[in-house]
């Protein structure tokens, strides 16, 4: 059998991330080494000094330890010693999503998700685009005033297998998830993860500016909405679909595991914001909805266990990419040039017009978030140093928040360094690659989409 031609070009996301790997190794030999002085995790602006440094390639071969007050550039042996570093910091959410994995392994050798999409099809009579405008008004929704994020990993499989049931590709399911997260995050109008951190730290009360944000967010949703719903159109006329629906009712057994999977998401979306789970709290939650899956599933002990490993293998490759990307944060803070990158974004910022100086700040957040993918840690580390360039350009405290959830939402929805993402694409079991390919152009309209609003922002005086 001939290999299909579009599969020779796709690059494994593998081979994708070992070169941002070792792009980030060799940053460390060129950009000089320096450091903020925090208060906590916070930076202290103005506080930037320039460490010595010995760039010369000897450092390739080093293998002593580092003298702790000078920066020296990573070894090949530090950069190798990254991956498993980086594993072990991404473990909690690696082993989260095998969890997940299996689970789904479970509900769909018993029949479940097959069943239970059949039915919502059904009642919705297959009208997909009545589907698609709800589905991604709920998800959004969360995201934008709950923050939920990492708790619609279990919709996501549920979503690839109705996209799949309406002869669709995978990745139409995925999308449908993933675009109203990153929606929800763009303008968080009351998400507590990035405005508890970003607000306070330039003066303002958290939760404040709520309806700008808002505005920005059905702005976005549209946007979102009208890009899934034009692949849509576009992918059933290609494709000719045709629905046979079977409009019989669920069985017991099925109906059981559906209303437990349903409730576990809903007590998830309590529980998570209730008490704060991290990745130790929810894996242990979702090995117990496993288990009672299993009770339910009528496969037996060992058809379960079965079900559970195979899941868990769909995911197993994926899930070592959360650990390498892990491992290009740890290079770049072994070689010390995290806080020189800021530093230079924030020169490049310059003291220009507001709506400029307000521009700047979202392309600096951009490309940061390339580097520190994790909102919060973004937040941390951009907002004291944003903040006062803000005032002395003239850019009020709110337009600086609004410019930072912008850059950080948007290039979450790409970047191959945040882990988040990538749980996602381990979950719907879709490539890197393949995504960035589906999702530029809305990357694309949302940037532009983005200067238009924090221009606005600025002339209104936000």
């Amino acid at each position: 059998m001939s290999e299909n031609p579009s599969e020779r070009k796709t690059l494994n996301p593998l081979i994708i991330l070992l070169g941002i790997l070792l792009l980030a190794g060799a940053m460390t030999y060129f950009i000089e080494s320096g450091r903020y002085a925090r208060d906590g995790r916070l930076v202290v602006p103005g506080s930037y000094q320039v460490l010595d440094k010995d760039t010369s390639l000897a450092n390739l071969l080093r293998s002593d330890i580092p003298e702790a007050d000078r920066a020296y550039p990573v070894s090949i042996t530090e950069l190798l010693m990254s991956i498993p570093e980086g594993l072990e910091r991404g473990g909690g959410l690696i082993f989260m999503v095998l969890i997940i994995g299996g689970m789904f392994g479970i509900l769909t050798r018993a029949g479940a998700v097959d069943a239970g999409l059949e039915r919502l099809l059904s009642l919705v009579k297959g009208n997909i685009y009545v589907l698609v405008i709800t589905l991604m008004l709920v998800f959004s929704a969360g995201s934008t005033f709950l923050g939920l994020a990492s708790e619609y990993l279990l919709v996501i499989p549920l979503m690839v297998a109705m996209a799949t049931r309406l002869g669709m590709a995978p990745i139409i399911g995925f999308a449908i998830v993933t675009i109203s997260v990153k929606v929800g995050y763009l303008s968080s109008v009351s998400n507590p993860l990035p405005l508890t951190i970003a607000q306070p730290l330039v003066g303002l009360q958290i939760f404040s500016g709520a309806g700008f944000r808002l505005a920005c967010y059905l702005v976005f949703l549209l946007i979102g909405i009208g890009f899934m719903l034009w692949v849509i159109r576009r992918q059933a006329k290609a494709e000719q679909v045709v629905l046979e629906l079977n409009h019989a009712r669920l069985s017991w057994r099925h109906s059981l595991m559906l209303m437990v999977l349903v409730s576990s998401i809903g007590f998830l979306v309590y529980a998570s914001n209730q008490w704060h789970w991290k990745h130790e709290a929810l894996s242990a939650y979702y090995i117990g909805v496993s288990l009672l899956l299993a009770a339910l599933s009528g496969l037996g002990a060992n058809g379960a266990a079965d079900a559970f490993v195979g899941g868990m293998k769909k995911v197993l490759l994926a899930s070592f990419l959360i650990g390498v990307a892990s491992a290009v944060a740890v290079t770049l803070e072994k070689g010390q040039i995290l806080d020189s990158v800021v530093h230079s974004l924030v020169r490049l910022i310059g003291e220009g017009s507001p709506t400029l100086a307000a521009s700047g700040m979202f392309f600096a957040q951009l490309l940061l978030d390339f580097l520190i993918p994790s909102t919060s840690g973004q937040a941390a580390v951009s907002m004291p140093i944003m903040g006062p360039i803000g005032q002395l350009s003239g850019v009020s405290a709110q337009t600086t928040v609004l410019a930072f959830l912008f850059g950080n939402g948007i290039t979450n929805m790409l970047t191959p360094t945040s882990g988040t993402l990538l749980a996602y694409l381990a979950t719907a079991n879709v490539g890197w690659a393949q995504w960035a390919r589906f999702v530029l152009p809305l990357w694309a309209i949302f940037i532009v989409t983005a200067l238009v609003l924090l221009a606005v922002a600025v002339q209104v005086g936000f």
